[in-house]
């Protein structure tokens, strides 16, 4: 399964504004996309809920996986949301 390890870049890290824009873009790809805290138990990235349960902060690295046909691709959508500051 391909899977992504990024750094959260958004000051107020996955909460509110930013869970919703990365969880609306997960929600968009082709297959499912989970989101897990280094070390912790995967989330759906399509959910704002469960993205705000991860208690992901700015600078906390997070792994991204996927599975099926457009993994990669659904993986890198997501990944460049969440290395982007999406405060503003």
């Amino acid at each position: 399964m391909p899977e992504r390890r990024v750094k959260v870049a958004s000051k107020v890290g996955l909460h509110a504004r930013p869970a919703a824009l990365v969880a609306k873009a997960a929600a968009a790809q082709p297959v499912t996309v989970s989101i897990a805290k280094d070390g912790g138990a995967p989330v759906a990235a399509g959910s704002v809920l469960s993205l705000m349960t991860l208690g992901a902060a700015h600078g906390d690295e997070v792994v991204i996986t996927a599975e099926g046909d457009g993994a990669e691709a659904a993986i890198e959508a997501v990944a460049e949301l969440i290395e982007s500051d999406l405060d503003a």
